[in-house]
């Protein structure tokens, strides 16, 4: 078979292909990014967070073909899809692409060049403060390498891309010299390492040649398990929702609910359809309904608390009645979390609407816009509950009618002291003041266990230890979960602590647990400390001092 033909300008279609190439790139590269991870802790982890963010792209493409049609899709696919911090500083450069190309019929060397520097600009920008050694130097030695290889005379697609790649790949291997943390860690920034994907994508359609072999890599069984949700034994959720969507669009609707459930209920037609799904996988469901249309009046049911609450109204002897809906407020809250007993719990104190979503598995923009406007309130607080969370949760106010301010709490611990000070029928900015400030008087850690050998402050660690980790970095390693959790508590605790919350989860031993309070009785008589089940995956304990 002949070679294709070099480009020499790219059109609709070219791009469209581009994306494509880019998100088969980073689903053959998925797990070697996530393995960059310098924590070895089950994470969202920037691969899977980057796969995602393109995933939701090439969902909004669909047939386009014309630029400004392309273009138009991937500026709102990367926006609503954006999934932790990697992802949404990768809608940025995506965005950035879309803004220079959308009023070319064809792209030129010129327009690339003038786009990567848009790209690498909008990165920077979204970055409240910019960190070297990360994706934004590799995508601004990218603009920069294109600039140079115009003013010495590079005139097509292939030439300035051939400059672009070099650069890229040169900037990633520096990124250990620019932060001491990837040195120790011994690996190069995965943001940035998926950024030069792009770029081979870009490679791919322009001249032909093949996309990069990865890596072969293994996800840790416990992450993959979490991140399918077959870590439990049936389909929990009961989805529901009106659905605005032209009609054309509802088959592929009913694959993707195909895909991740059962009992699905499609009925409707003349662009309004009433949508019902059994489903692991809440926020799934749900963006796929955002992706076929305008999803309203979403209504989310965990069948396993419904069956557990019928069955003590009968135990009981109550009126066999549903529970009151939620009463409308002035301020609604949202909050992202995992874990059967944190959502009880968390919607005991108030909240609204729990997206699903954590440590393993990071909501998209898309998923926790579709909460907020599922709420009867005309403002909302959004509790992240992850550090990368709180950029995703940040993009919601500007796309909904609804005004919605960011808590940017980053543990669920955190978000429990903050509703203490929720006030449902306050403003939104008096909520927002006295939930923040409650919020940070907590100082929050988490145990896990190691899923890769990494390096930590106090020598190596190999996988299988159990960590213990604040905010600050990995504070202990022990042989046991209980031996983390007490090193923990240990070092949050001083004379002034008042109160030690602990979420104990799925995998916890219930000896531990037990064992755990006598440790805490022991070690800080003067604290009262609260126990809850949280059910949480992958994190036996999640802590937090006040």
């Amino acid at each position: 078979m002949p070679p294709l033909p070099v480009l020499d300008a790219l059109d609709g279609p070219a791009l469209a292909r581009i994306i494509a190439a880019y998100r088969d790139a980073l689903r053959a590269h998925q797990e070697e990014l996530n393995q960059l991870n310098v924590y070895p802790v089950p994470d969202g982890d920037t691969g899977t967070n980057m796969t995602l963010t393109v995933e939701s792209v090439c969902a909004e493409l669909g047939r386009a073909q014309r630029m400004d049609d392309v273009c138009r899709a991937v500026s709102h696919g990367s926006l609503m899809g954006a999934r932790g911090n990697s992802g949404v500083i990768l809608s940025q450069i995506l965005r950035g692409l879309a803004d220079v190309f959308r009023d070319r019929t064809t792209v030129t060397a010129d327009d690339l060049v003038t786009a990567l520097r848009r790209a690498s600009d909008a990165a920077y920008q979204a970055v409240v403060r910019p960190v070297e050694g990360t994706i934004l130097s590799v995508s601004r030695a990218a603009a920069e390498a294109a600039e140079a290889a115009r003013a010495d005379g590079a005139a097509t697609l292939d030439a300035v891309l051939e400059a672009v790649v070099e650069a890229a790949n040169d900037a990633v291997r520096r990124t250990p010299d620019q932060l001491p943390i990837l040195k120790e860690a011994g690996v190069v920034d995965a943001g940035g390492r998926g950024f030069t994907l792009l770029v081979d994508a870009f490679l791919h359609v322009v001249d032909g040649r093949p996309l990069p072999e990865p890596e072969v890599v293994a996800t840790p069984p416990a992450v993959a398990a979490h991140q399918r949700s077959d870590d439990v034994s049936t389909l929990r959720y009961e989805v529901m929702f009106l659905l605005a969507a032209e009609d054309r669009t509802i088959p592929a609707l009913k694959d993707a609910w195909d895909a991740v459930g059962d009992s699905i209920v499609v009925v409707g037609g003349d662009g309004i359809w009433n949508c019902h799904v059994h489903t692991n996988d809440i926020g799934a469901a749900v963006e796929a309904g955002i992706d076929a249309g305008r999803p309203s009046n979403i209504r989310i049911t965990d069948l396993v608390e419904q069956v557990e609450e019928e069955q003590w109204v009968r135990e009981a002897g109550g009126p066999d009645e549903p529970p009151p809906p939620p009463r409308s407020a002035t301020t609604a809250v949202v909050a992202v979390a995992v874990g059967e007993g944190i959502g009880r719990l968390l919607r005991s104190v108030g909240v609204h609407a729990v997206v699903a979503g954590g440590q393993s598995m990071n909501p998209s923009t898309a998923q926790i816009l579709a909460a907020v406007d599922s709420v009867d309130a005309d403002s909302v607080v959004v509790l992240p509950n992850n550090a990368n969370i709180v950029s995703v949760a940040g993009q919601v106010d500007a796309l909904t009618e609804r005004s919605v301010a960011v808590v940017p709490t980053t543990a669920v611990v955190e978000a429990l002291a903050a509703l203490v000070s929720y006030d449902p029928d306050a403003d939104l900015e008096t909520n927002v003041r006295a939930m923040t400030e409650a919020a940070a008087r907590v100082q929050a850690g988490e145990v896990t266990r190691a899923v890769r050998d990494s390096v930590g402050p106090n020598g190596p660690i190999v996988r299988g230890d159990w960590i213990a980790l604040t905010g600050d970095g990995i504070r202990a390693t022990a042989p046991s979960a209980l031996e983390a959790a007490a090193k923990l508590v240990e070092q949050l605790t001083d004379d002034d602590s008042e109160l030690v919350t602990v979420l104990v989860g799925a995998d916890a031993r219930p000896g531990d647990t037990d064992r755990l309070r006598d440790l805490v009785g022991l070690g800080c008589p003067h604290v009262e400390l609260e126990v809850h089940e949280g059910d949480q995956p992958l994190y036996p304990y999640l802590i937090g001092v006040e």
